[in-house]
């Protein structure tokens, strides 16, 4: 073994759930590459690691995918959580020892487990909880401490209850803000209209429900309001199942960006798809329809109203909580159409309120900050 090769360090990343791995693999893709990164994604396929770095270990492939609606987590049981949890503490239990570094970054399942399975972590961070409307129960304090040598915090509301249990944590603002994705994709070629919506449909299997129903919303305004409409299309979602679902033409894109993935159309209304450029496409938005959990809360924090719909498998005390975190930043709505229209118009009428609520998604949501400290805390 090479001098080189002897001192490069040996680092593993756990996450749980996809926009768990999203933040992960932003990152690992700022991390030194004198560094041995590998992936443990315990739920789903783990594809935002792909050509990133190896993946390891057994995954849970459960019907919520980590993201709890009401039944999910009796379904979850009935899918094989149960068997696959332990598989999962197995694992974790056989790599004790084998890294220099291990982080950790979702909400506390993942320090419950490494508790039972005896895994220490060096770093833990919380992408999940906040200090406006999660507060960690005692048995999530309770594993943070008998796990994690630091923790790295939403906001220091939190921070300071883990503080007061005898835990190291701080807070350096929200890493969610300062990973959202920036790329090769040029808005203004597909700018024509006085204003700008972006449409979230979410990265899961009512994908295509959702954006037919925001679409449905759209057709109600008035032909004087309708804007310029970006769609985020998250990775592995059928974009014929899109253009089925919305009636509506599909177009191969207007140019070579690799992000640009073309447009839908019916004739009144265009939909511009992109994959990864979330950041680039927010931030010409007057405001954001979205049924995505990560990219709203990153909306939010770049200042952008964001309107969302209940739909009959959201669980309430979720969207409570998100409520209480993001105050009057973004506002619910129930699954009616015209209701969503007439909410879309007004806000386009009235610039002075979407900055109000844009102040209040800054304030609630967090600043930048988080990923440069993390990666000076690896590096070290």
């Amino acid at each position: 073994m090479s001098a080189d090769k002897k001192y490069l360090k040996r680092v593993l990343f756990i996450s749980n759930g996809n926009g768990e791995d999203s933040i992960t693999a932003s990152i690992i893709k700022n991390l030194p590459k004198n560094i041995l990164v590998e992936a443990y994604p315990i739920i789903g396929f783990g594809n935002a690691y792909e050509n990133i770095c190896p993946i390891i270990g057994p995954r849970l492939h459960i019907p919520s995918q980590g993201h709890r609606q009401a039944g999910s987590i009796a379904k979850d049981v009935k899918g094989g959580m149960i068997s696959g949890t332990w598989r999962t503490i197995k694992f974790l239990r056989s790599i004790k020892g084998k890294y220099d570094k291990v982080i950790v970054v979702g909400d506390a399942t993942i320090p419950i487990l490494s508790a039972l399975a005896g895994l220490k972590i060096d770093i833990y961070l919380d992408v999940y909880k906040n200090g406006y409307a999660h507060k960690y129960i005692w048995l999530e304090r309770w594993a943070i401490k008998k796990t994690s040598l630091k923790v790295y915090c939403r906001d220091d509301i939190l921070a300071a209850s883990l503080r007061d249990f005898g835990i190291d944590a701080i807070s350096k603002g929200n890493i969610m803000i300062d990973i959202i994705p920036f790329g090769d994709y040029d808005v203004k070629q597909h700018r024509s209209k006085k204003s700008a919506i972006v449409v979230l449909p979410g990265s899961r299997k009512t994908t295509a429900e959702n954006l037919k129903f925001q679409v449905d919303a759209l057709r109600k305004l008035p032909k004087e309001l309708t804007p310029d409409i970006f769609v985020a299309v998250a990775k592995d979602i059928s974009i014929d199942e899109l253009s089925q679902a919305t009636l509506m033409q599909y177009y191969e894109p207007i140019s070579k960006q690799a992000a640009d993935l073309g447009y839908l159309s019916d004739g009144n209304l265009r939909l511009n798809l992109s994959h990864d450029v979330a950041g680039n496409i927010i931030e010409i938005a007057d405001l954001l329809l979205s049924q995505a959990g990560t990219l709203a809360l990153q909306a939010l924090g770049l200042g952008k109203p964001v309107i969302s719909f209940i739909s009959d498998e959201d669980r309430p005390k979720r969207i409570a909580d998100r409520k209480l975190l993001a105050s009057e930043s973004h506002i619910f709505t129930s699954k009616d159409k015209n209701e969503l229209a007439q909410i879309i118009k007004k806000l386009l009428l009235d610039k002075k309120e979407r900055n109000r609520m844009g102040k209040i998604g800054v304030s609630r949501i967090g600043s930048t900050g988080t990923l440069r400290v993390v990666i000076a805390d690896i590096i070290s």
